[in-house]
C-alpha cells in the first residue's frame, strides 16, 4: 500500500526487562533456535496494519487521550505455537489494566477507521520465530513492568524486519 506504514501498538521494556530477555535468548539459541533480534523485543498491544498518513494521526490524537495506570506482567511461561511456528513467554495471569488498555486502543483505532483483531487478547512475548517444537527450558519468570505505551512502525529491511517506536506515551501514576 503506497504511502503507509505498518503500525502496532506495544509495550517497549527498559534496559533491565531488555538485558534479562537477551539473556533468555541466548540459551534458547544455545538449543538451535534463532532468537528474535533484541532491540526488536515488545509485547503487542494491538495491531493495527497497514495505515495511511492522515489515519496515523488521528490515531495518535486519539491514543493521547488514553490514560492508563502503571502495571506489571509476569512471563512465566514458555510456549510454543504451531501456527505461526514462534516460540514464546506468556502469562498465567492477565492484569485487568492490561485488558483495559488493550480494549481503549481498540476502541480509538475503531474510531479512527481501522480494523483490529477480534481474537481475545494474549500478554506474550516473541522470542524465536520459525520454531518447530516447545523446548525444555527452565527460567526465572521475566517481570515487565509497564508504565508507557508506543506506537510502532515495522519496518521491512534486507536483514528482516526492524521495529521502529513512533510515539511513546506515559501512564499516570495515581499512587504517589
Amino acid at each position: 500500500m503506497a504511502d503507509s506504514s505498518r503500525l502496532f501498538f506495544a509495550l517497549w521494556p527498559d534496559d533491565q526487562t531488555r538485558l534479562e530477555l537477551v539473556r533468555l535468548s541466548q540459551s534458547i539459541e544455545a538449543k538451535g533456535f534463532r532468537p528474535v533480534q533484541p532491540q526488536n523485543v515488545h509485547v503487542t498491544l494491538v495491531f493495527l496494519g497497514h495505515v495511511d498518513a492522515a489515519s496515523e494521526l488521528l490515531i495518535r490524537h486519539s491514543a493521547a487521550g488514553i490514560s492508563a495506570q502503571p502495571f506489571v506482567l509476569t512471563f512465566d511461561r514458555l510456549s510454543y505455537w504451531s501456527r505461526p511456528r514462534v516460540l514464546c513467554l506468556s502469562c498465567s495471569h492477565t492484569p485487568d489494566e492490561v485488558e483495559m488498555l488493550v480494549s481503549a486502543l481498540t476502541v480509538e483505532a475503531a474510531g479512527c477507521g481501522l480494523q483490529t483483531d477480534t481474537r481475545p487478547y494474549k500478554p506474550h512475548i516473541t522470542l524465536a520465530r520459525h520454531a518447530r517444537y516447545l523446548p525444555e527450558l527452565s527460567f526465572e519468570p521475566i517481570v515487565w513492568r509497564a508504565g508507557s505505551f508506543c506506537l510502532v512502525e515495522s519496518c521491512s529491511e534486507p536483514d528482516g524486519v526492524c521495529y521502529k517506536v513512533r510515539q511513546q506515551w506515559p501512564f499516570i501514576n495515581t499512587t504517589g
